[in-house]
């Protein structure tokens, strides 16, 4: 069982083990559509091992293992873990800690984080862990949202609780939700644990999700997320339905027949461990 160190990694963990379901139906959709690009830029090959950290139901690992690479996979969700057994059998996935890898130094090619980077409460401690597991010359890559300026949908949800919730509420603090988001700062971010600043990839990528209804976009921040549906389980009812309402005039925008496509931008950061 993963031992769980402070206040925002257990509203993190526990969040997680409560949604982990609802977050492969709801939200894999979504995030996976910037594995393939993730594994381009890491230049996956056969062979490689591969760890995936964050791994969630497992999606980075198989895209991995398709291109004849061996992966692992870990999360501090025992629930996530299962999900990813349960989807892909023919994978190790195993219960950890981004934040202290169980795995000896040089033991991987690439390390991959698909998201996960921000739900951690040190996410520079699992960069130097990523460091520390790579073999000389391996890759770390991973994805982080774009700010609000540059992703329409996250937009939508930042504009809609900036303007009508109380943000003074109880959530434990975590790590700025934009943090690695600029490109320098995230360069010397890396080269403080030790990567090849030189080296950094820094791709802003758009996908389109498409969705069913208005309201699926705030019912999936609500009910399959943890960071902003803590702040939302924590609002007044007005405020939550003021939240809603604006959420769903922002996704009306993009209605395309009878569903709706949302503009969604991440960026793909890759660096290199010096040989």
């Amino acid at each position: 069982m993963t031992r769980i160190e402070d206040e925002f990694a257990r509203f993190e963990h526990e969040g997680w083990q409560r949604v982990a379901d609802n977050y492969d139906s709801v939200w894999s959709s979504l995030t996976r559509q910037f594995i393939p690009y993730l594994i381009d830029a890491a230049q996956i090959a056969p062979a490689m091992s591969v760890l995936d950290v964050a791994c969630g139901p497992g999606y980075v690992s198989a895209a991995a293992r398709q291109l004849g690479a061996i992966p692992t996979g870990v999360d501090f969700s025992s629930e996530m873990v299962a999900i990813a057994n349960r989807i892909f059998p023919e994978i190790d996935f195993i219960e950890g800690d981004a934040q202290k890898l169980p795995f000896a130094d040089a033991s991987f090619d690439r390390v991959l984080m698909n998201f996960g980077l921000l739900h951690l409460s040190r996410p520079e401690k699992a960069c130097s862990e990523a460091f520390c597991v790579l073999r000389a010359g391996g890759k770390f890559g991973f994805t982080i949202w774009a700010e609000p300026r540059e992703n329409p949908g996250g937009k939508i949800v930042n504009d809609a609780i900036e303007a009508h919730a109380d943000l003074n509420v109880d959530v434990p603090q975590g790590p700025s939700k934009f943090a690695y988001a600029e490109k320098e700062e995230c360069r010397k971010a890396l080269q403080r644990n030790g990567f090849d600043g030189g080296s950094m990839i820094f791709q802003t990528r758009c996908v389109e999700w498409n969705v069913p209804t208005p309201r699926y976009l705030f019912e999936a921040e609500r009910d399959a997320g943890v960071r902003t549906a803590g702040l939302l389980a924590r609002q007044t009812s007005d405020r939550l339905d003021a939240i809603m309402r604006a959420t769903e005039d922002g996704v009306r925008h993009y209605a395309k027949g009878d569903r709706f496509v949302i503009p969604m931008a991440a960026h793909v950061i890759v660096v290199s461990k010096n040989s």
